[in-house]
């Protein structure tokens, strides 16, 4: 009986709550890939703040420490992630396909957190590179996280119709 109201309740199995987990690591990689870039990269400025700098956009006011402590953590975060995600994957509690949505997110996290540094880069004059970011990054940005919202909906629905397959033969 215990086994039949589990069944009809399968957010409530272990299997589903590892799901969910699962769920949570890769959210926080996608986050945390862009900070750890953007960490990872630095100012890009190419004139000391004295100087008084023209920016494309001003950065945020942050200080070395708070960077520090952000980038840290969030390589920290990425690595541990990966890891976890991988050992899942190895383990087969996590299907290899949804690798196929998260690297283009995680290449778009990159892109993001490298173009937001060349964005907020100090410059005397035209910030060139900011203007390349727009022009190339943009539209790569844009195709990345549409193939991983494409890409995820299929896994869903051929996840969900092979369900239905095997519940209608009983298995």
């Amino acid at each position: 009986m215990a086994e039949r109201a589990e069944s009809r309740h399968p957010t409530k199995s272990p299997e589903a709550l590892a799901r969910w987990g699962l769920a949570v690591v890769a959210a926080a990689l996608v986050i945390a890939v862009p900070v750890a870039t953007w960490w990872l990269v630095g100012d890009q400025s190419t004139v000391p703040v004295s100087v008084n700098p023209d920016y494309t956009f001003k950065p945020f006011d942050v200080t070395p420490r708070t960077q520090r402590t952000a980038g840290v953590a969030s390589a920290v975060l990425t690595i541990v992630a990966l890891l976890m995600l991988a050992r899942a994957t190895r383990r087969k509690h996590l299907d290899p396909q949804w690798w196929r949505v998260l690297i283009p997110l995680l290449v778009a996290g990159l892109i993001v957190g490298y173009g937001w540094r060349v964005m907020t880069a100090g410059v005397i004059g035209a910030n060139i590179g900011a203007g390349l970011v727009v022009l190339f990054a943009g539209p790569v940005v844009a195709a990345l996280l549409i193939w991983s919202l494409a890409y995820s909906i299929y896994v869903l629905h051929h996840r969900r119709a092979a369900r239905l397959t095997c519940e209608s033969r009983g298995t």
